[in-house]
């Protein structure tokens, strides 16, 4: 008896249908899974054993071949185990064929027969609707299923009770969309940090653009706090825009209780971080702290002190939106268009130029230490600034300085006025037609930025980044010209170049 159905591969957040097919034929009892499974997949033979065994079942004393086609692509993940185990029951004649036939499924078996969560559920859901079939999920995950909007989803609680559905004897409700929890994730407002205007400003640019930032000053300036209230002046996420980064987690198993990720996400991963963990990769390709902060903000803190490899591997990513898992078995993208901020100390010691804290071997020490970032890392940061220790005097005010509110407003407005110029991305992210369509400049702007460039001996990405960073800048004012004004302000954020 041949019975068959479907469940997915994830090939980074795209969904592959693969087929289940089971057979029972004569022959030694045997239980054989094909297909290119790996270990989790393997191991299902004894969780669908004892699972049968739970509900009153056992396997025939027959020949058992499960395929999984197409048997060339990978498969791994304990989801597989719900369709295996279904189509099982359908080739043992428990339940009907056809019932199955045009049904994906997934979810992890336990022992006694119960369904349990999986990652991978909203984007396997997403597919789903595409493939026009029935999508069956553990209970615990219908909420998360439900946001894809598939009409045609049957969460069940264990394997009992899915029987019962086929046959016929129990009617299963379809879920709805899980209850929202639309509280910040971060309850930091622009309005506690005190002073350091430069940085604010900054901070600000980078908001509405979209660039990437860097801040070098000694230990307790507040650059983890700047960094920190920026997702606090970052405009809401789109509707398409949740959907990109739930996809995500929901692969990597960080959506809980079903809720989708609405809020810009906020990544700070330790220093000690390891090049895997970062661009995502490990025994599974799982997605990295860059894609969990795609859209949304990525902060390293103490920039000098990871690991340079790690570093270097942000720069195709940073440049392309994109990052891609090379391994011996698999090659797999995922999105990873972030925003990076980030922040060191300007030397080892920490407190280069603070008078009574410097140590004997400044400027050396200073040199040593910075020279850690290379060049072109530096080359793709747009904002370089300066946040030095504040006076006793600033810290003892009583008021900081304008709430997250009034600047997200602004920003928000200069976002909508690079909007009528019919750009459908951040000025950080326009491409080189788009910034010679869009970046619009005066003779005397051009010409200072030109003899800028050949000063300071810009790279052509350097130029152009500092074309991006002015367009931003003039869009703040409601500019529709870049003027002069707007590339001093861009050229007064480059440090290395500046010095």
């Amino acid at each position: 008896m041949l019975a068959t159905t479907h469940s997915v591969a994830f090939n980074g957040i795209d969904v592959l249908r693969i087929t289940i097919e089971v057979q029972i034929s004569r022959g030694m009892p045997s239980f054989t899974i094909v297909g290119l499974a790996d270990k989790a997949i393997a191991e299902s033979r004894e969780r669908v054993r004892s699972a049968l065994h739970s509900i009153g079942l056992s396997l025939p004393g027959s020949h058992i071949t499960v395929n999984l086609a197409p048997a060339d692509v990978l498969k791994e993940g304990t989801h597989f185990d719900l369709p295996i185990a279904v189509a099982l029951l359908g080739a043992m004649e428990v339940i009907p064929t056809d019932k199955i036939l045009n049904t994906v499924m997934m979810g992890e078996l336990g022992l006694d027969g119960t369904i349990r969560p999986v990652s991978g559920i909203l984007p396997a859901s997403v597919a789903t609707m595409g493939y026009q079939m029935g999508f069956v999920c553990p209970a615990d995950q219908g909420g998360e299923a439900a946001w894809s909007g598939n009409k045609n989803i049957v969460p069940v609680k264990d394997l009992l009770q899915l029987i019962n559905y086929y046959k016929g004897q129990e009617d299963i409700l379809p879920p709805k969309p899980a209850e929202q929890n639309n509280a910040l994730p971060y309850a930091l407002d622009l309005k506690d940090i005190k002073g350091q205007e430069n940085a604010k400003r900054a901070l600000e640019i980078a908001a509405v653009g979209g660039h990437n930032m860097l801040m070098i000053g000694p230990p307790g300036s507040g650059k983890s706090m700047l960094a920190s209230r920026l997702p606090s002046i970052l405009p809401p996420l789109t509707t398409q825009e949740i959907l990109e980064i739930s996809k995500i987690h929901s692969v990597a198993g960080l959506l809980k209780d079903g809720q989708l990720i609405t809020h810009r996400p906020y990544r700070s991963p330790h220093h000690s971080a390891s090049t895997p963990a970062m661009v995502g990769g490990g025994l599974k390709a799982k997605p990295g702290e860059i894609s969990l902060a795609h859209r949304g903000v990525l902060f390293l803190d103490e920039l000098p002190e990871f690991p340079r490899q790690t570093l270097e591997a942000l720069r195709q990513p940073i440049e392309t939106g994109v990052v891609s898992v090379a391994r011996a078995n698999s090659h797999i993208s995922y999105p990873a268009r972030f925003q990076l901020i980030s922040a060191m100390n300007p030397c080892r010691c920490g407190y280069l130029g603070v008078a009574g804290k410097t140590c004997s071997r400044a400027p050396r020490c200073a040199e040593e230490y910075q020279s850690k970032i290379s060049g072109p890392m530096l080359d793709r940061i747009d904002l370089q600034i300066e946040v030095p220790l504040l006076s006793p005097w600033v810290l003892g005010q009583l008021e900081g300085g304008e709430d997250s509110a009034t600047v997200l407003a602004r920003v928000i407005q200069a976002r909508a006025f690079q909007q009528k110029r019919g750009q459908n991305v951040l000025n950080a992210e326009l491409d080189g037609t788009q910034l010679e369509q869009t970046a619009k400049l005066t003779n005397e702007a051009r010409q200072l930025l030109i003899q800028a460039a050949e000063k300071f001996q810009l790279s052509g990405r350097g130029f152009h980044r500092m074309m991006r960073l002015s367009r931003t800048i003039a869009d703040m004012a409601f500019s529709d010209e870049i003027l002069p004004e707007h590339i001093s302000e861009a050229l007064a954020y480059r440090l290395p170049e500046r010095k």
